[in-house]
Formats: C-alpha cells, structure tokens, sequence
C-alpha cells in the first residue's frame, strides 16, 4: 500500500521577474527521512525551501505539503513546521529562556506545556545551563544549537534546516549534525539544504543535487557515488596551477577519467593505491608536492555532473 508523502513537488517553478530561481523539479519526502538539497550557491536551493515552508508562493507547477497546498493552507501548514532559517533570527536582547517561550507563544502554546518542553530541548541542545544568559554574547555555534531547540518547540512535523551549519567552526558543526543525526533516530522527517558534501553524506538518506536551478541527480547519498563515480580518487596536488598543467597530459594514460583542477589532478579509479604506486615510482616524470588516495564523495559525483566543483 502507497504511503503519501509529506512534500510532493511536480514541474515546481520559482521565478523572480524573467529569471528561473527553480526550474521544473520533482522530488517527493516520506515521513521520518532526512531528505536533502545539494548544490552551490545559487542552484535554487533556499528557493525551493521557501515554498516548501509557505513564506514564498509557487510561480507554477505542483507543490503539496503534508497533503495540503499552500497556496491555499498556508497558515496550517506553517503551524506543523519547524525552520531553522539560513540566518539565525534570535531575539539578541533577550535570554535564551525568554526565546524560547516568546517562540512557543507564536504558535498558541500556554505556558504550561512550553516550560517543561522548553528545558527539555535546552537540555537536548546543550544549553540547559546557559538558560538565563542574554543571546547576544553566545557564540555562533550556541546560537545555531538555540534556533534549532526553538524550531521543535511546536513538536513540529516537519524540520526544515536552510544550510543548517554555515559559517561554523569543525567543532560545532559536529555537535550540530550530532543533535540532528538524534533527531533523525527518534522519527523526526528532516528536511535540509547544503553545500556541504560530508554533511550531506553523514545526514543524508536521500537527496538531490542542484545545478542551476535543476535537479540533475536524485538518490541515496551511497547510490549516487556509485553510479557516478569510482570506488577510490587519486589527489596529485601541486605547488602552482603551471605545474599541474605541464604534468596532466603525463598522467592522463592511467585512468579513463582524469580531472584537472587550479591545484591539482584528480585521477579516478577502482585501485587507487596501484596508481599511487605508478606516480610515486616517478617514470613519468610527474613530481606533486603530495599524492593523496581517498574514497570518492559527493563532490566527485557534482563534478562529474556538473564540470565544477561544488565551491566553483
């Protein structure tokens, strides 16, 4: 027996005066998946994620959100989602306390039920003890784990995360995909944007890859590398772009698909070690400052689709 999806979108079009923000993509996000959007800046991306959360209408095509249309349930709709906007838009002047319960307002709550919600999701977030501190001074990592912890505080059906780690430091981006990869494990349907590949991978159970407004590829985030790329990619980095340029036609005889980069080739095969092997043994006369074998990712998969990389 089919099950209904959360979000259905069909041929779903954004424009912006003559310009094509989303251009005619389908995907479709079943309950209690992390579903993900891939791609650069500019793909279409936050657009998409503006009309799946009823604060941008469709300019065409089919969008239907927990089985009701926006264009029509807006208010409804946005009452069952969760957001965590691109850009934290916290009450800077207030405690993190005096957020979350200000938030739980907007949508109803009495103050009875958000209280003990409230110290519940600070707990979750790591932010128990800083309950009563001003915003303000947090750091940028405490600020992201707050919009999230007040995004559930409506026991939201949906969590929509726009670039949900941007502009974090290693460490708290950890403990972000940590609290969301919880999340995940006790049922909450996930939905987010990135350009970030290994988040991407480490949240992901399907998702999209974007390019210019299209969607050019969909599927689990193992099915894609596998279907676009090999199993292993061989790093030769180089000091200086003339280097590179001089060694890639010595190199190209070693695997059908050699990419050149600013600062280094890419080599893609099955048994990379092997051709590590041949570089290292220096018969070609090619000398890289490091020669690197690493597994392939998502950003190989862009690369291959797109001719660039996900940062170009």
């Amino acid at each position: 027996m089919s099950v209904e999806p959360l979000i259905e979108g069909r041929a779903l079009i954004k424009r912006f005066g003559a310009f094509r923000a989303v251009d005619e993509i389908d995907f479709e996000v079943q309950a209690g998946e992390t579903f993900g959007f891939l791609g650069p800046n500019g793909a279409g991306k936050t657009s998409t994620m503006r009309m799946i959360g009823c604060v941008s209408p469709v300019t065409a095509g089919y969008l239907r959100i927990l089985g009701m249309d926006p264009a029509a349930d807006g208010p409804r709709i946005r009452a069952r989602l969760g957001v965590v906007p691109q850009e934290d838009n916290l009450d800077t002047e207030l405690t993190v306390w005096d957020n979350m319960l200000i938030y739980g307002r907007y949508f109803g709550l009495k103050l009875s039920e958000i209280r003990p919600r409230a110290e519940e999701l600070l707990d979750f977030v790591q932010l128990g003890d800083r309950k009563h501190d001003k915003v303000d001074p947090l750091s940028g990592g405490m600020k992201r784990r707050l919009t999230i912890a007040r995004a559930l505080i409506n026991q939201p059906d949906l969590l929509l995360l726009d670039e949900p780690t941007t502009g974090l430091d290693p460490q708290a981006r950890h403990l972000v995909w940590e609290r969301l990869w919880q999340l995940k494990r006790q049922g909450v349907t996930l939905v987010l944007t990135t350009h970030y590949m290994d988040e991407a991978e480490q949240l992901c159970d399907r998702l999209v890859i974007m390019d210019q407004a299209r969607i050019v590829a969909e599927g689990s985030p193992r099915d894609l590398i596998a279907r676009y790329s090999t199993r292993e990619v061989v790093e030769l980095r180089f000091h200086t772009t003339e280097e590179s340029e001089a060694a890639l036609p010595r190199v190209r005889h070693l695997s059908d698909r050699v990419e050149p980069l600013r600062d280094r080739i890419l080599i893609y095969a099955d048994d990379g070690d092997g051709i590590a092997r041949t570089v290292d043994a220096g018969g070609n006369g090619v000398a890289p400052s490091a020669v690197l074998v690493r597994r392939s990712t998502l950003e190989d998969v862009f690369l291959t689709l797109a001719g660039r990389t996900l940062e170009d």
